[in-house]
């Protein structure tokens, strides 16, 4: 950020930052009291001091203002908090409305959504994705006031169902962009983009046997191993696993703590008995690295938004540390810091896919495979339904159920073939069907010989 002021109306950015700090995914309704009301002390303090929202006027107002009385600890962390979100808040404002005139149409919404998408406080991934769908959208439009026309986004939409066929969940995924475009970049309140989209069938999911995994797990070796077979035993989703952090394994309730999953929500999975000694060794392993990094001055790692702040000190404290680092420091995407990361989720998908081949395994393994293995596998041991639910966090039941199709009694199915059923003699020898002819001949013409007799005859 510079040291300059931020120029713009109070009216105008009051009702743009309450909006935004509304929606703000990072943020509960108390912290975002909170932060309303320093960021309001601190707008109405310039306005009589007629002074422009900024680093300047900021300073100003924590020395005339803030530090004039007395005040708590904890009351000055939580206004210094507001204070420099807002200032980041208007910063991403500021980027948006300097865009420069050579940047395409398609560049300029994609660059407005990524900025729209920081001040939401979503996901890197999900600003990437919206951004990515907004400017292909914006790419096939012929003129910069289609983009803002519904109509033509439903068209497009339509274009995505019939003409390019796309599969149901990247339909649902490009409306929501649109969605996100229309509400958080344009502010429009109501939005209709009703479009009849085309639902793929349920596909029936990959699950691995017992053999097979035993196969996989020959094929990795050290933290590759160790993380896949930690997937299986918990049953967390590969973002989960990677972003587990050294505070999340609780060692003495045999519990691995997920963090902001799936829709931002936490819960509780089960720690392997089985694998707790070798994450213990491992971590005495990991330990190594997180000293020598301390050592060497590192940044420490990334923190979730907002707690860098409230925690300064917690990036380079050991219980934050990453569970499975990277083996080299990286550029942070969103930071530009230089940190040392987690381990890439490309990686690890390569070394399963490896293992894979290695097996032998006809079936398409991927790390989500071990995961479905996890559901179905408890399934078959007669675990209920919404146990299953809560480990995996599925918001709806419906969404487990789909493993009750591959996880049912005999061979994943519940139902027996009659093939199974039949007499001893028809399936163990078919080779010997020839040889009993003899035998079963005699038997043939005497029940045939039976039935002429006992053929009712027609009464005149």
């Amino acid at each position: 950020m510079s040291d300059g002021n931020l120029e713009g109306s109070r009216e105008t950015v009051w009702n743009a930052w309450r909006a935004d700090l509304a929606r703000h995914r990072e943020f509960n309704f108390r912290e975002r009291k909170g932060i309303a009301f320093a960021v309001e002390w601190y707008l109405g303090w310039i306005e009589k001091a007629g002074l422009l929202p900024g680093r300047d006027s900021a300073r100003r107002f924590w020395e005339k203002a803030v530090q004039a009385k007395p005040r708590r600890p904890w009351q000055m962390e939580q206004w210094e908090a507001a204070i420099e979100w807002y200032l980041d808040w208007m910063a991403l404002v500021q980027r948006e409305r300097n865009l420069s005139a050579p940047l395409t149409l398609g560049m300029r919404v994609k660059q407005s959504v990524l900025s729209a998408g920081a001040r939401r406080g979503l996901a890197l991934r999900t600003r990437k994705t919206y951004a990515g769908w907004c400017a292909r959208f914006a790419a096939a439009c012929e003129a910069p006031s289609e983009v803002l026309d519904e109509t033509r986004a439903r068209e497009w939409l339509t274009e995505l169902v019939e003409k390019h066929r796309r599969s149901y969940a990247t339909q649902k995924q490009a409306l929501n962009a649109l969605v996100f475009f229309y509400r958080d970049v344009c502010g429009r309140d109501e939005i209709d983009l009703g479009v009849a989209f085309r639902k793929t069938r349920e596909r029936v999911p990959v699950v691995l046997s017992a053999p097979e995994l035993q196969r996989l797990w020959a094929g990795l070796s050290g933290t590759f191993r160790l993380a896949a077979e930690l997937m299986y035993g918990s049953g967390v989703r590969l973002n989960e696993l990677l972003n587990l952090r050294v505070k999340d394994l609780d060692f003495d309730r045999g519990q691995v703590i997920v963090r902001s999953g799936k829709g931002d929500k936490d819960r509780v999975t089960i720690l392997p008995a089985c694998l707790a000694k070798r994450l213990q060794k491992h971590l005495e392993a990991v330990k190594i690295t997180f000293e020598a990094d301390r050592e060497a001055g590192d940044p420490g790692v990334a923190m979730p938004t907002a707690l860098d702040r409230k925690y300064p000190g917690a990036s380079t404290s050991w219980e934050w540390f990453w569970v499975f680092p990277a083996a080299k420091v990286s550029t942070d995407p969103e930071s530009g810091v230089v940190r040392r990361h987690h381990l890439h989720a490309a990686t690890f998908q390569l070394r399963i896919r490896q293992a894979a081949r290695m097996a032998e395994i006809p079936k398409r393994v991927t790390p989500h495979a071990l995961r479905h293995s996890f559901a179905t596998h408890l399934l078959e041991r007669g675990r209920d339904l919404r146990t299953v639910q809560e480990l995996l966090g599925h918001d709806l039941v419906s969404t487990t159920q789909r493993y009750t199709h591959v996880a049912q009694g005999v061979n994943g199915t519940g139902t027996q073939s009659p093939l199974d059923s039949a007499p001893p003699a028809v399936v163990d020898d078919p080779a010997g069907d020839a040889e009993r002819t003899d035998e079963i001949e005699p038997a043939t013409g005497w029940v045939r010989r039976w039935l002429r007799w006992w053929r009712p005859r027609r009464v005149s």
